[in-house]
């Protein structure tokens, strides 16, 4: 691991242990002690149960590229995958090309045919999170009390993701409207990239034909539109359900709803890639949110430590402990992962995008 990595690691448990200062550490531990074990436990078979629902789904989009490996093999690489991302302050990426690699490794399949499911599978995440967060941040505008500038805030968020998820789906089926885009993209690419910019153009032009084309056939494919896509509702369901639980053991009569909008927009905030798996940024946006919604700071504080010792903590020691397995060094393997991220994030972009294409040509 880089230096880097644990300079950010350390920042974030520094944020965290300042907010707990604050917050009273004597009134946390209290609340602690009124935790009731059962709805704890149960957290954490949700938990279990959602490393199984992510395997399923990449297991589907692996069906469709014409990779052939079992959910049991499949689970120890999306928790190597979840725990690099944790580790690294990638916005939820880093773990990405390993992931690719490992099941390069496992199935004897090209890394360029790996990586293409690996994004296929990041592309379904996304789709239901932009729908829970436009939604998020409206009910977050009604339900919560806030500043006048906070609302015009998250209004201006839902009217760009709303635009940018509407113009997202209709440039995949308008090949008239892609090419405005690719136009678009391309005079601001003039103007900011000086190097090899006939090469690429090409690749920016290239790349988001092929966007077009994959986007078409992923919404035509019966396996994705009627399994994985509402498989990808169901895990992000079940991530609220697992926090909603761990407020259950402390008493909470917190809404489900409240839990919800938390959980979303502090989710949302965990992607900017600011710390390891917003390692800090996000513990402290859900304890001062879940406060804001009416639920004590103790009781927010606590049910928020132990939410991301399960969520983040319990998946990232799974995770590294597995990596051994597979026979190489999470120092050298995570430098490639930092590496890709770091080198030129544009060409990274373009390259995801080009190997994606080649998961639904093989199917045709």
């Amino acid at each position: 691991m880089k230096y880097k990595n644990l300079i950010f690691l350390g920042i974030g448990i520094l944020i965290l242990a300042v907010m707990i200062y604050f917050i009273g550490f004597e009134e946390i531990l209290n609340a602690l002690k009124l935790a009731d074990p059962l709805y704890i436990i149960l957290a954490i078979l949700v938990q279990i149960i959602t490393y199984y629902l992510f395997a399923l789904r990449w297991k589907i989009i692996n069906k469709i590229a014409h990779i052939n490996i079992s959910i049991r093999n499949l689970i120890p690489m999306v928790l190597i995958g979840m725990a690099i991302n944790n580790i690294t302050p990638s916005g939820r990426g880093g773990g990405e090309p390993i992931k690719a690699y490992l099941l390069s490794k496992e199935t004897e399949k090209s890394f360029e045919s790996t990586f293409a499911t690996v994004i296929a599978d990041r592309a379904l995440d996304s789709i239901p999170f932009l729908v829970l967060a436009i939604m998020t941040i409206i009910l977050m505008v009604i339900s919560f009390k806030i500043s006048q500038w906070i609302i015009v805030l998250l209004i201006a968020g839902v009217v760009i993701v709303t635009i940018a998820f509407i113009l997202l789906i209709y440039m995949s089926l308008n090949k008239k409207i892609a090419e405005k885009v690719i136009k678009f993209i391309l005079r601001i690419i003039r103007i900011f990239y000086k190097k090899d910019k006939g090469i690429l153009e090409k690749k920016i032009t290239d790349a988001i034909e092929g966007f077009q084309k994959t986007m078409n056939l992923m919404l035509k494919d019966k396996d994705v539109r009627y399994i994985a896509l509402p498989l990808s509702f169901v895990i992000w369901i079940s991530e609220i359900i697992r926090v909603y639980l761990i407020f259950l053991a402390f008493g909470s009569v917190a809404s489900p709803i409240i839990i919800a909008e938390v959980f979303i927009v502090s989710t949302l905030v965990g992607m900017i890639p600011l710390l390891p798996g917003g390692l800090g940024v996000v513990d402290g946006m859900m304890i001062l949110l879940f406060s804001a919604g009416g639920i004590s700071p103790q009781i927010s504080a606590v049910a928020t430590v132990i939410e991301r010792l399960i969520s983040f903590w319990m998946t990232t020691i799974i995770g590294l402990i597995l990596l051994p397995y597979y026979g190489y060094s999470i120092t050298e393997k995570l430098s490639t992962s930092s590496d890709y991220e770091e080198t030129d994030p544009i060409n990274n972009f373009l390259d995801e995008e080009e190997a994606i294409d080649k998961i639904f040509e093989e199917k045709k």
